[in-house]
């Protein structure tokens, strides 16, 4: 068979179906009249409105935002050119009854009247479109500042909501890790949230911790803050200003070792425990971390070692010892801080105890030995010690008189 013969056959069998197609449509009113009331004249451009149809036009991806595209896309803002406008006055005001006036006003029936041309009016709204334009980024307060920049962490939230008529007054909560969470839904697919760990106290030795997750940052936030004012936890301290003894604690892969120091040390930590001594009312403090430094790690173990102190009295009853404090700054005085109930049954411990091993849980830190400078052992420097010889101690040797000269 020639190939001319089988495209005639293709041809004949296509107008045989056209004609009669055509012929159906002629003579079935009825089909087309079911066919035309099926139609629904809804697109895809009238089940939007203008702002997701444009977003979806111009933003970027998810794909696209995780390689760092479309970083600048949210500066720009649309103008708002109904922002200041009012029914009937504009270029031509006018008093329309019904809409920016009264149908009748006492007895009287008000009619449409022209007003007089307000040029201040006009030039204002200009004013405000111009400003609108212009994308600014927010300016904080130095003080009002977090931890890097105008981010969230480490900046200040305000007290939590009032529960009833309990109010939470001279309360502080800072915000001390906000993150994006994923979590893969079956229907939805990756769906994003906002995980919020925030801290507040009320600088007297009352602190609480908590997180919330919610879709929205504010709503995150707010959770955060009242959940963490209805944990609230009292934490006794020493003198109003730091910790009663040395203690290591931890929780997970983290380990924190915590040290008492004198009045005006100030707090030398890690910037989340900084801001939990800021908020609770501690004032002077070291503390070293090893091991992981996940912040909600840190959190809950600071927030365990602070709970599980012991009172100088309680140490004394279970060393059956007296607890001294030999002040450096008081030319070594001796201060008494615990003594031991009189009791016939307990053994009486007759070694040293080791008040940092006791508190610490026999857990010592690792420390780096202190190296020598490179001059140490020369000839030069050996000569300026035997010649610094006479001079040395001197300066202790002079305070020690004055202080038993005032004493």
């Amino acid at each position: 068979m020639s190939q001319t013969l089988i495209c005639r056959m293709i041809n004949r069998a296509c107008c045989r179906n056209n004609f009669n197609y055509t012929q159906s449509l002629l003579f079935s009113n009825e089909r087309i009249l079911s066919n035309h009331l099926g139609l629904r004249n809804i697109s895809f451009f009238n089940k939007l409105p203008a702002e997701d149809i444009w977003r979806g036009v111009t933003a970027v991806s998810n794909a696209g935002k995780k390689r760092g595209r479309g970083k600048g896309s949210g500066k720009k803002v649309a103008k708002d050119l109904n922002k200041g406008q009012t029914i009937g006055f504009g270029k031509c005001g006018r008093i329309w009854p019904g809409l920016n006036s009264p149908l009748i006003r006492g007895n009287e029936l008000i009619n449409q009247e022209k007003l007089s041309e307000n040029l201040d009016r006009e030039n204002g709204i200009l004013k405000l479109r111009d400003s609108m334009g212009n994308f600014k980024m927010m300016k904080l307060n130095p003080i009002d500042r977090g931890w890097s920049g105008s981010k969230m962490p480490g900046r200040s939230i305000g007290p939590p909501d009032p529960v009833g008529d309990e109010e939470f007054i001279s309360f502080d909560t800072r915000v001390l890790e906000n993150k994006i969470v994923f979590i893969m839904k079956g229907n939805m697919g990756r769906k994003r949230r906002y995980s919020v760990l925030s801290v507040t106290g009320n600088c007297n030795g009352l602190a609480g911790f908590a997180t919330a997750k919610a879709p929205e940052v504010r709503t995150a936030l707010r959770k955060s803050k009242n959940r963490a004012g209805q944990k609230l936890i009292n934490i006794n301290l020493c003198e109003n200003r730091t910790i009663f003894h040395d203690f290591r604690t931890d929780f997970g892969k983290t380990k924190i070792f915590c040290f008492q120091k004198p009045d005006g040390y100030g707090l030398v930590c890690h910037r989340a425990i900084q801001t939990i001594c800021n908020v609770i009312g501690i004032k002077d403090l070291y503390a070293k971390i090893e091991g992981s430094t996940n912040l909600q790690n840190i959190v809950k173990a600071f927030f365990i070692g602070l709970m599980t102190q012991r009172s100088y009295q309680y140490i004394a009853n279970q060393t059956n010892s007296n607890i001294v404090q030999q002040q450096k700054t008081r030319n070594k005085f001796i201060d008494v801080k615990g003594m031991p109930i009189l009791n016939s049954t307990r053994t009486r411990i007759t070694h040293e105890v080791d008040y940092m091993h006791f508190t610490l849980g026999n857990q010592m830190v690792l420390k780096r030995k202190s190296t020598v400078p490179f001059y140490f052992y020369g000839k030069g420097h050996n000569l300026h010690k035997i010649k610094a010889e006479r001079f040395r101690n001197q300066a202790n040797v002079r305070l020690h008189k004055l202080v038993n000269l005032y004493a």
